[in-house]
């Protein structure tokens, strides 16, 4: 039977009361590294088969890529890397329900943080 009071019924307060927490945060940021990635791995394969094409194309590929624009991509594509390789080792820690409770779980969020900031730092000074 059809609801007829469909438009009369309150809408669920949950996004004016609820305060995010640490681990959803990072799962979400952990969906939004891997579809970030997806998209660095396409420059790269550009930048690849414009190498293989042409060597005029491979000037127009590789000047976005060497510019600042790209020079930010593809560093924030080397934190994505770490920050995404990181969330994915706490998520196979929990997988084996292991450092699940609240404090430990927090912990390890600030650790994959941390962890992927200071990855990337290194990655970069070594690189």
């Amino acid at each position: 039977m059809a609801d007829v009071n469909r438009g009369n019924r309150p809408l669920s307060p949950h996004l004016t009361i609820y305060r995010p927490q640490l681990t959803s945060v990072t799962s979400i940021l952990t969906r939004i590294t891997g579809n970030a990635l997806i998209v660095a791995s396409l420059l790269i394969v550009w930048w690849f088969l414009a190498a293989s094409i042409s060597e005029a194309y491979f000037d127009i590929a590789n000047s976005v890529l060497s510019s600042w624009f790209g020079t930010l991509v593809l560093i924030l594509s080397v934190w994505a890397l770490w920050y995404h390789l990181l969330a994915g080792v706490r998520h196979l820690i929990w997988d084996n329900a292991l450092l699940m409770d609240i404090t430990t779980a927090e912990k390890l969020g600030w650790i994959v943080i941390a962890g992927s900031l200071l990855c990337t730092v290194i990655t970069l000074v070594i690189l």
